[in-house]
């Protein structure tokens, strides 16, 4: 964000500065050095894409031209030789973090000289003046990553008024290549790099200036053992310092150590404090002594070699005390290497798996040393600091995934992460002052552009945070493809983030990972098909929209286009399609149904579309991606190309129908359907009779071509009665059983299929406990019990929800308490909620789950948790549910009621 402010200078200074007109362009006079050397390169170079013309670049004032751009930080000859000539009054900088100034005023010496100067309190905020100039001559962050090709503009002119920037929300702002083996590392080292054949100072180069313009300040380098260790490759660390990159490693590498290739137990001996310290001390030196010159942010603290628990600790106390002993030993180091107090040098302990269980045990960190909270691997933070740590000097930090592997099961090749989720869970981080360090976890870069940027921006302003993510989305996609295609696009991909957020793709196999175990028939179809045939519509009209679209776009953005929306829409879609129609084959197989045949060769198909997909990705911009997208990592089960299964059935006569009950709400308009079916004979069929209701076809043919199967949906707009009619085919009818239920006034749920289902905020009464959260949850908003909120014993001083129903029958049933699965806000707090059904006792559901168990699994593969009470005998009529919060950030998506009988669904009810 920038604000306005006054210089002292001319009211002239408020014109507009034209960069390039008439032929005429702009001089880029810079401040000697490499970091503002490259990033008036950057400037100049994305001027030269915009215009056609190439502007001059100089470190010489003497060089200006009679408009000037002025690229220098406070405290430089440069500046202080412009501020001379025009009167510029920097002062607003002194002891900032990277803030910059920016203005128009005319030379004083010069006649007809214009400076638009961009003053840095520091590099990097003279960096990021440069990036919001260049953004304000239409050039996208992803320019050269993701093929945003800039457009030509006959004419440049930029706002010459004063502005002085915020400083930036968290002061480091990083990211952390990871998991590259299928993606970046084979990329550079095959296509991009070759001379290298990693991942080198060409790569992380470009990698540098696309985090400028992301305004990203620090970088975790890629670690993996198929990845050179990036301290010994020539240029790495050098070209960090020439983009005043700060460089950091990962929570399980101390004092900048790559382990996992840079340790050699046969030389060095085992990895191990309790038995090998002086060597691993040694290591640790060597390293600091080379890195001194560098501006880091060191990584302390003992884990194993890679990214395990600690080797040799007999317990989890004996853990807890080698831990603090070796950051100990690590600050000692850091401070005779550098010859400087320890609590002057920046350093970071993540409390990464089974470290936050040591930090639990009472572990007594530095206060100087920053906290790096993280989340459980699947977008929920596992803790944030109480008061007590939020006043520790070295504050806190973040350590969140948008790439992940591991267990349950990876998620590495299509990014699926909500940015709703992102949102709040960000939120939860800078309500409760975790903002010193914002670490993400990109993975290979790509596909992960979007959500990247959605984090970074709102790293650099938290006020990002303030509105919806959709908001956000929409306006980053009209950056990318204009106006008037950002909206649809935005629609697409939040369509594409809701679905995902349901289930990811890499999880539509219902299998695990560490150990690996083989696909399953999915529980989509456990209801009998109906859910999964929504999920296939639903994955259908949106690869359909996806590719309608597309036939928009301009030329100079279809790469883009297909690199950032319509390869993971279409990924995603086609992964569900087949892994959803074999569950079909198998269900429909033991039926006899010979739609099971055709089911398995659209399956088949779906499978050509990724495989067909997924090498156009890596022809993209002309070969330029060769390399870098992989549609198996790990090649675990899920990714690989399955049986596709045939079978011979024999023909019976007569025609059946599926789902033939079909449920309306009164006042809710709905979409549901039904199947009409032989057993390998052909027929006709007919529709008659329906009213209120509009379906998508009143008679078909049932064919070898369709397998002897169709589905027919039926529309209804929310008013007024409704019959289904009945069809006929061949000589049978059938009645279509439409039926119609009527909430009654003041009610919040009513009985569809023997659920009710209460969106959370559906209750009949406000509560000042809970504040709704947009873009979230079944129904694409849910409550959260708010942050300031004091954790309690019981029920009696909470303001509660209040819902309301009424239960067609009586009989036994369960209420079902859904909610997303985020953890306890700070050790300090727990995460339960209160509940009472009519005037009964109140009940306490404790959704707290501990460490990987079983039920976290589940958990986070659905980003869903729930709590069930047994209602026995609940009568018919009227019935209340009252809950109350008891502890801050639970995160409320819907209360179902299910009467014995009612269908065991994945997800929630079509119908509420």
């Amino acid at each position: 964000m920038v604000i306005a402010i006054g210089v002292g200078a001319d009211p002239a200074s408020a014109q507009d500065v034209a960069l390039f007109d008439s032929g005429a362009i702009a001089t880029i006079v810079h401040d000697d050095g490499k970091p503002l050397s490259l990033a008036a390169a950057m400037l100049a170079g994305d001027l030269e894409h915009v215009t056609g013309a190439k502007p001059r670049l100089s470190a010489k004032l003497d060089d200006c031209a009679a408009t000037c751009v002025i690229v220098a930080q406070k405290g430089t000859g440069l500046l202080d030789a412009v501020a001379k000539d025009s009167g510029l009054d920097a002062s607003a900088l002194a002891g900032q973090w990277e803030r910059y100034l920016r203005v128009a005023l005319p030379s004083r010496s010069h006649a007809g000289r214009t400076y638009l100067i961009i003053a840095g309190s520091d590099t990097r905020g003279a960096i990021w003046g440069t990036v919001d100039l260049t953004r304000e001559m239409g050039v996208s962050a992803w320019e050269w990553w993701a093929d945003v090709t800039p457009r030509r503009r006959s004419k440049v002119v930029v706002d010459g008024g004063s502005r002085l920037s915020d400083t930036p929300s968290v002061q480091y702002r990083g990211i952390f290549l990871n998991d590259e083996d299928w993606g970046l590392q084979p990329w550079a080292a095959k296509t991009f790099e070759p001379d290298v054949g990693d991942i080198g100072p060409k790569t992380y180069g470009r990698i540098y200036e696309l985090m400028w313009r992301l305004k990203a300040n620090l970088i975790w380098p890629a670690m993996h053992e198929s990845t050179k260790p990036f301290y010994q490759v020539a240029g790495n660390a050098e070209a960090a310092r020439d983009h005043a990159i700060v460089v950091g490693t990962s929570h399980a590498e101390p004092l900048m150590r790559n382990n996992v290739r840079e340790w050699d137990e046969a030389k060095q001996g085992p990895f191990n404090f309790f038995t090998n310290r002086d060597a691993m001390v040694r290591y640790w030196r060597d390293r600091a002594q080379a890195v001194k010159g560098f501006e880091n942010i060191y990584s302390v603290g003992l884990r194993g070699k890679h990214d395990s628990e600690m080797e040799g600790a007999a317990s989890p106390t004996v853990a807890r005390d080698a831990l603090a002993e070796a950051i100990g030993v690590q600050r000692d180091l850091l401070s005779q290497v550098q010859t400087r107090p320890a609590a002057a040098i920046p350093q970071a302990l993540t409390l990464y798996k089974e470290v936050l269980d040591l930090y639990s045990l009472g572990l007594k960190v530095p206060d100087d040393v920053t906290l790096v909270w993280p989340e459980d691997n699947y977008g929920y933070i596992n803790q944030l600091p109480t008061p007590q740590e939020q006043a520790r000097s070295g504050g806190s930090g973040l350590y969140y995934h948008i790439s992940y592997w591991g267990r349950p099961h990876d998620y590495l090749w299509l990014a699926t992460t909500h940015p709703a989720l992102i949102r709040e869970q960000l939120d939860r981080a800078w309500t409760m002052d975790a903002h010193k360090i914002w670490m993400v976890n990109v993975g290979d870069i790509k596909p992960g552009e979007y959500l990247t940027q959605y984090f970074l921006d709102a790293a650099f302003d938290h006020k990002t945070l303030i509105r919806p993510a959709k908001a956000h989305l929409a306006d980053w996609a009209s950056a990318q493809f204009g106006e008037a295609l950002g909206r649809p696009i935005a629609d697409i991909l939040t369509d594409y983030y809701d679905l995902a957020f349901e289930r990811r793709p890499e999880f539509m196999g219902f299998s695990q990972v560490e150990p690996i175990t083989p696909i399953r028939i999915g529980d989509y179809v456990r209801s009998g098909g109906d859910e999964a045939q929504r999920r296939i519509d639903r994955y259908a009209d949106l690869a359909s929209r996806a590719d309608a679209l597309a036939s928009r776009i301009p030329a100079d953005r279809r790469d883009a286009y297909f690199e950032l929306v319509l390869y993971p829409v279409r990924g995603a879609a086609n992964l569900n399609e087949r892994n959803l129609k074999l569950d079909f084959a198998a269900l429909y197989a033991r039926q006899g149904r010979p739609v099971a045949n055709l089911l398995s060769d659209e399956a088949r198909a779906a499978h050509a579309r990724i495989v067909a997909d997924t090498e156009t990705y890596n022809r993209q911009a002309g070969g330029k991606w060769r390399n870098i997208m992989d549609m198996a990592p790990r090649r675990l089960p899920v990714f690989a190309e399955p049986v596709y299964p045939k079978a011979d059935f024999p023909q019976k006569p007569g025609c059946a129908i599926d789902d033939g009950a079909l449920q309306f709400v009164s006042g809710r308009p709905a979409r549901h359907a039904l199947t009409i079916y032989t057993w390998g004979k052909p027929l006709e069929w007919s529709l008659d009779g329906a009213t209120g209701l509009r379906p998508e076809a009143l008679r078909g043919s049932l064919q070898p071509a369709n397998g002897f199967q169709q589905r027919v949906a039926f529309f209804y707009d929310g008013h007024g009665p409704i019959n289904g009619g009945s069809i006929r085919c061949g000589d049978q009818i059938f009645a279509v059983a439409a039926t119609l239920a009527t909430p009654a006034a003041g009610l919040s749920g009513v009985d569809v299929d023997r659920i009710v289902s209460l969106p959370a905020t559906d209750a009949s009464t406000d509560s000042a406990d809970w504040e709704r959260i947009d873009g979230l949850g079944s129904h694409g908003v849910l409550l959260r019990s708010r942050l300031n909120l004091a954790s309690r014993k019981d029920d009696h001083d909470g303001a509660p929800l209040v819902y309301t129903f009424e239960a067609a029958t009586s009989g036994d049933a369960n209420l079902v308490v859904e909610a997303l699965p985020v953890h306890a806000l700070t050790s300090a707090n727990g995460l339960r909620v209160a509940v009472r059904v009519d005037d009964g006792p109140a009940r306490t559901l404790d959704f707290e789950t501990h460490g990987r168990s079983d039920e976290w699994k589940q958990n986070v593969l659905s980003n869903s948790a729930k709590r069930t009470l047994f209602l026995s005998r609940l009568a018919k009529g009227r019935h209340s549910i009252r809950i109350v919060a008891l502890d801050p950030g639970f995160l409320l998506d819907r209360i179902d009621v299910r009467f014995d009988g009612a269908p065991d669904l994945y997800g929630a009810p079509a119908t509420r």
